[in-house]
């Protein structure tokens, strides 16, 4: 397959590689103007949709995901796959979707789950929304960068999985590194606090497969001084992401509008966005009652 991929950041660049590894034709654009081992780079992003037969995008946010689209959209050809796999608001992915489907180009949003490691590797989770058509088209690379994908249903559903699923993410994490604190101050070894929750009806990935606390449970990123693994400032972007799409949708969720105020502070006013979203727990450890 001839593709076209913009955004060849710290997730979109090894997503690219491993395309490129598979015997794909990658043509690549950045603003940065990086060139991952095996892709061509154009000299700009309608340059790197000409011809090709998908599209992929890795992005920031919504505003970038819009002008990218008003820019490769009229280079492409019609049948041809638009494929976002950037976590932006569910707004901007449908108005996306909207635009390219009018120019008779397949829309699909895919966020990913699994970070760096998963980019690297080839591990990511795809939830992938819009046309059953360009799921199909994609399936093959889905495979190459992924272990898993998901059709969640129409166009925006895909962002719509991801920011429900980051939004437990972040509360479940705040909860776990809640509980670490208490059980410290209560006497608790942290070893048999992991030992009685993994196994108990307290069991979360946030403990199984993330524990917050260094030396306990898998390897994790508070075993690396909380190097990130997924960045707090990432989470803090997803949470809001879920509060807009709440406020939109009028839905009530004060857990994920407490996680993003507890989140914000940590980020902005404590200066914590470049640590693991993990870090919460030493947070926590130093805080008293009030």
């Amino acid at each position: 397959m001839k593709i076209g991929f913009i955004g060849l950041g710290n997730m979109g660049a090894p997503m690219a590689v491993n395309l490129a590894k598979a015997g794909h034709e990658v043509v690549g654009f950045d603003v940065t103007g990086v060139q991952p081992e095996g892709v061509s780079i154009a000299e700009n992003g309608a340059d790197a949709a000409k011809g090709a037969e998908v599209v992929i995008t890795m992005l920031p946010n919504g505003s970038i995901l819009r002008n990218v689209a008003n820019e490769v959209l009229p280079a492409m050809h019609p049948g041809a796959v638009l494929l976002d796999c950037s976590t932006v608001d569910v707004e901007s992915a449908r108005a996306v979707a909207d635009q390219a489907s009018a120019a008779e180009v397949l829309p699909l949003d895919a966020p990913v789950s699994g970070g760096t490691g998963g980019a690297n590797a080839g591990t990511l989770t795809f939830m992938v929304g819009g046309p059953e058509e360009g799921v199909e088209i994609a399936a093959p690379l889905f495979e190459i960068m992924g272990q898993k994908h998901v059709h969640c249903g129409p166009a925006g559903n895909g962002q719509a999985a991801k920011i429900c699923n980051n939004m437990i993410l972040g509360v479940t994490m705040i909860a776990t590194c809640e509980a670490f604190a208490l059980a410290d101050k209560l006497g608790l070894d942290r070893q048999a606090m992991f030992d009685v929750v993994s196994t108990s009806s307290g069991y979360s990935w946030t403990m199984n497969a993330y524990c917050p606390a260094p030396g306990v449970g898998p390897q994790s990123p508070s075993d690396n001084d909380y190097k990130p693994g997924f960045a707090s400032a990432l989470m803090l972007k997803d949470l809001r992401l879920s509060q807009q799409a709440a406020e939109g949708a009028d839905a009530d969720t004060p857990m994920g509008a407490h996680a993003m105020a507890l989140y914000q502070q940590f980020v902005e006013a404590e200066g914590m966005g470049d640590m693991d979203f993990s870090a919460m727990l030493p947070r926590f450890e130093k805080r008293g009652r009030s």
